[in-house]
């Protein structure tokens, strides 16, 4: 009997270890036409070697996205076109950041950090629907985790071995 339920707590502990190992988001919901921080969370290197690089893929919807400073880190924005127009503070908006790369730097494999930018929701997203943030973290020597994987009909994150982060849209609280 004891011998049963210690494989169950390690095996319990196993998982707890792997759902702590994804790169996360902080926030996981946001309103229609509201601003969202998002506060990626990046717990792990790959494998043992330092993070170098982290590339934020801006999910379709989230729009005017910018990063916030990070000291010692280098910040690319990449600007593309929008799958669709969408309006945003009553201007009509096509383009924009759709990726924002950090770099130059190293987070070693037994440290924590975070990595933020925000950007307005579009109003135009109804509430219930869930936003993936795909992700990828390089290491170095060629190492890298990619966080990209994003639930097909019928299935939950729980189903992958690397998921993309993600937040859901929700009502705006009435007040």
């Amino acid at each position: 009997m004891f011998k049963h339920a210690t494989i169950a707590v390690v095996a319990a502990l196993f998982t707890v270890g792997t759902a702590y190992a994804h790169a996360t988001l902080e926030q996981t919901q946001a309103n229609p036409g509201k601003a969202y921080k998002a506060v990626v969370r990046i717990g792990h290197g790959c494998e043992g070697k330092p993070t170098i690089k982290v590339r934020i893929k801006i999910p379709e919807g989230l729009l005017s996205a910018k990063p916030m400073p990070k000291p010692g880190w280098n910040i690319e924005k990449i600007k593309g076109s929008y799958a669709k127009t969408y309006e945003l503070w009553g201007e009509a908006v096509k383009d924009g950041t759709t990726e924002i790369v950090f770099s130059g730097n190293s987070l070693p494999d037994d440290e924590y950090d975070e990595f933020v930018f925000r950007g307005t929701v579009a109003k135009e997203l109804p509430v219930g629907t869930r936003v993936y943030v795909p992700i990828v973290q390089e290491c170095t020597d060629g190492a890298a985790e990619r966080w990209i994987e994003i639930p097909a009909a019928g299935k939950t994150s729980d189903d992958y071995e690397t998921p993309a982060p993600f937040f859901d849209i929700v009502e705006q609280p009435r007040s």
